[in-house]
């Protein structure tokens, strides 16, 4: 066929939290595929065979088959172009080492040919990236021109790197929601917020929000850490700071040769240059270290194997050690060509934190040419057959022996992380044998780190990988904290805005620090910090990052979950008040009430199987909503009949009534009265327009969290509107409420 126009994205957007497509965060797309809704994938020519040419993983899609292959099937079958871009932006994002395995395509009622496509991201700018590359390398294969999908791969990996949580924060984010603990990404770097509000922690790699600034300067000041060991016996190496290389020279006399040269606060092995003997080298490894350091320290050699520990909460949680590296001659290639023979073909090595082993640049290490000079040797030696040579003593600290750590050992590095006051540290010790005391061989702590790195513990070189991300959230969070605070997310528009405030006001008289995000501003408790509309994501995650606060209240419209999700992962109370507001829904293509329903029971699916639902009885739609709640529902009703409320209440569910004025509170057929919504003040000086309504939604959520009835009642009966509301919900009729 001829060439066929560019497909259109008509509107891209980031969905950041719960959505009406699922729990996690998604691009979604409008895709207008143009004339190419006459021609489904199995009439054009030769689409599938570049397809799987150029995506041969595209045979691991499961599609709505349901099996390995399924999409495949689907591609022979016929399937639109769509469906197509969804399953190509999956695969490039995994390509990209950016797992991915969530996408829906749905056509948009009323439109001939365009397409609603969300798939996962993980992060916005590379999904958002491989959308794009994802229309160009679809449009490539139906027209049967060229594409280079090893430069979009590459491209999307330089994504990754650049845009994407690092291993170590990654792997504590993963814990943290292993065990439902929320999480919040506060920069485009490594600093995460676990858990919300008052509960909430904060971690910037390695580091948390209880690793002591104080203890932090302290580990990078080697001299003062090595004083602060011994002066509590923990074995160090004798050393002195120098500051020239007659002096390094002079020092290294007094300790006792061999020594060890390094920079006093400079990490990952940076100028450290070991086992040194001679003059020669000494002065020659001060330049080294110097060069990464503000001073430098000359320390007595001790023999064995280099080993990192990783402490946590003063918990010794994993081991790691070095190995030399070596290279063999074979009487033809230099020792620049044996490192790139037989060291950095190890398919282990590379340059990115994706690989335990670092590739050994013999330009950018002067560590290993310093290395080789001692042994008589420059880089472009060539070696004789069988003749070997050392190139690094320890290399990456990346084999695990966390099974082999002697208890006194571990013991040990546990008090220096306490002597030093980091909660989490990397205790850098030299010993022959991790399984035998360090003082019968002479072993001793040589440095300790905060901040570590968790690469090599989660990807080690050799051994089995250790859950170090678990440990960190588990010292963060012990057993039976989740991170959590009592959230209550309100959805519809009417009476929704005072329903939040009232709500608000009686989680706070029961003793809790609420925010409040609604329509009129935001609260911290009764104080309103802000009058604009705040029933809106942006200003709900401000609220979920201030520590003052117990509790949260967030009025949410059915736009907000269009454009951009829930701003909560999991919620306690989930109310759905009505679907009124459903005109507002149309430009999204929500034109039908069952269009409605998909997008305002996101509120409900997201209530924890510990919370309630609180839902309108008196409109069917929203009353089903009651089927798909993970923990329990209460319902609300002015009129007190239908089929779903009188089932709920025969089966001894909760529910909240209006008769004759009066708030009634029913389960297991038996019902008490609250109060007359006469003698509510704020009834006395003039009602808000659907008042009643926020008094039922008001009573059911308070009721669903446990206060106690008669705080309700008071609650109620104190409760007032600021005079300064000016909200559609704070029109006051003339008359009380009818």
């Amino acid at each position: 066929m001829d060439n066929k126009r560019d497909i259109e994205f008509r509107r891209i957007t980031y969905l950041r939290g719960p959505n009406i497509w699922t729990y996690r965060p998604v691009i979604e797309v409008w895709v207008d595929i143009g004339e190419l809704e006459e021609y489904p994938s199995n009439k054009l020519p030769g689409l599938y065979e570049r397809l799987t040419t150029w995506l041969p993983g595209l045979i691991e899609h499961h599609c709505g088959v349901g099996e390995r292959g399924g999409f495949i099937q689907r591609l022979q079958e016929g399937t639109w172009a769509g469906h197509i871009l969804e399953h190509i932006v999956i695969e490039l994002q995994n390509l990209a080492g950016m797992q991915t395995g969530f996408g829906q395509t749905r056509q948009a009622p009323g439109e001939h040919s365009l397409y609603k496509v969300a798939v996962r991201a993980r992060n916005e700018q590379v999904c958002r990236a491989a959308f794009e590359y994802g229309r160009q390398l679809l449009m490539a294969a139906i027209n049967d021109t060229s594409f280079d999908v090893a430069n979009a791969i590459y491209v999307l990996r330089e994504m990754v790197d650049d845009h994407h949580l690092g291993p170590s924060t990654a792997c504590i984010v993963d814990a943290a929601t292993a065990r439902r603990i929320p999480s919040i990404r506060l920069t485009s770097g490594n600093l995460v917020q676990l858990g919300y509000g008052n509960t909430l922690r904060r971690i910037w790699t390695a580091e948390t929000d209880r690793t002591s600034a104080i203890a932090e300067g302290i580990a990078s000041d080697k001299d003062l850490t090595k004083q602060l060991l011994a002066s509590c016996g923990i074995p160090i190496p004798e050393g002195q700071i120098v500051t020239t290389p007659d002096e390094a020279w002079e020092a290294a006399q007094d300790i006792g040769l061999p020594v060890v040269l390094k920079p006093t606060d400079a990490n990952h092995g940076r100028g450290v240059s070991l086992d040194l003997n001679t003059q020669a080298d000494i002065e020659a490894a001060f330049h080294i270290a110097a060069a990464e350091g503000s001073d430098v320290m000359v320390e007595r050699f001790i023999r064995g194997t280099e080993h990192r520990l990783l402490v946590v909460g003063y918990k010794m949680v994993a081991a790691a050690k070095g190995e030399e590296a070596w290279v063999s001659g074979n009487g033809t290639a230099t020792v620049r060509e044996l490192i790139d023979q037989q060291i950095n073909t190890d398919p282990r090595r590379g340059l990115t934190e994706d690989f335990p082993l670092n590739r050994i640049l013999i330009d950018e290490d002067q560590a290993v040419v310093l290395e080789l000079t001692r042994q008589g040797m420059r880089p472009e030696t060539v070696l004789a057959d069988g003749q070997r040579a050392l190139i690094q003593r320890n290399g990456n600290v990346a084999i695990d022996v966390t099974d082999e750590v002697h208890p006194e050992v571990a013991e040990a590095v546990s008090l220096a992380a306490r002597v030093i006051g980091l909660d989490i540290a990397g205790i850098d010790l030299v010993a022959e044998d991790i399984s035998r005391p360090l003082e019968e061989q002479r072993g001793a702590i040589v440095e300790v780190n905060a901040g570590p790195g968790l690469l090599m513990h989660l990807k080690p070189a050799g051994g089995k990988p250790r859950p170090v991300g678990q440990a960190i959230v588990n010292h963060l969070f012990p057993e039976g904290e989740s991170g959590r605070i009592p959230i209550v997310g309100v959805a519809g528009s009417l009476g929704t805005t005072v329903a939040a405030r009232l709500i608000a006001r009686l989680m706070n008289l029961s003793g809790l620090h609420v925010g409040l995000a609604c329509r009129d501003g935001m609260f911290l408790d009764r104080r309103r910090v802000e009058k604009n509309d705040c029933a809106n994501w942006t200003a709900q995650q401000r609220l979920l990052m201030n520590r003052s606060i117990g509790a949260a209240v967030f009025e949410n419209r059915g736009t907000q979950i269009l454009s951009d999700g829930l701003a909560y992962d999991r919620c306690q109370i989930g109310v759905v008040a009505d679907m009124a507001d459903a005109e507002s829904l149309h430009p999204y293509y929500i034109q039908t009430p069952e269009q409605c329903y998909n997008v305002l029971r996101t509120q409900v699916d997201v209530v924890l199987d510990s919370g309630a639902a609180v839902l309108n009885a008196d409109e069917p739609q929203i009353a089903k909503m009651a089927d798909l709640c993970d923990g329990e529902t209460v319902l609300f009703s002015h009129l007190g009949e239908g089929e779903a409320l009188v089932e709920h209440c025969r089966q001894g569910g909760r529910a909240v009534l209006l008769r004759n004025d009066t708030v009634v509170l029913t389960q297991g057929g038996q019902e008490d009265e609250l109060i007359a919504l006469a003698k509510l003040a704020q009834v006395k000086k003039g009602a808000p327009e659907h008042f009643a309504t926020s008094v039922l939604i008001a009573v059911a959520a308070a009721w669903a969290l446990g206060i106690d009835v008669d705080l309700i009642r008071a609650g109620l009966e104190t409760f007032e509107l600021s005079q300064a509301v000016s909200s559609p919900d704070a029109r006051l009729y003339k008359q009380t409420v009818r």
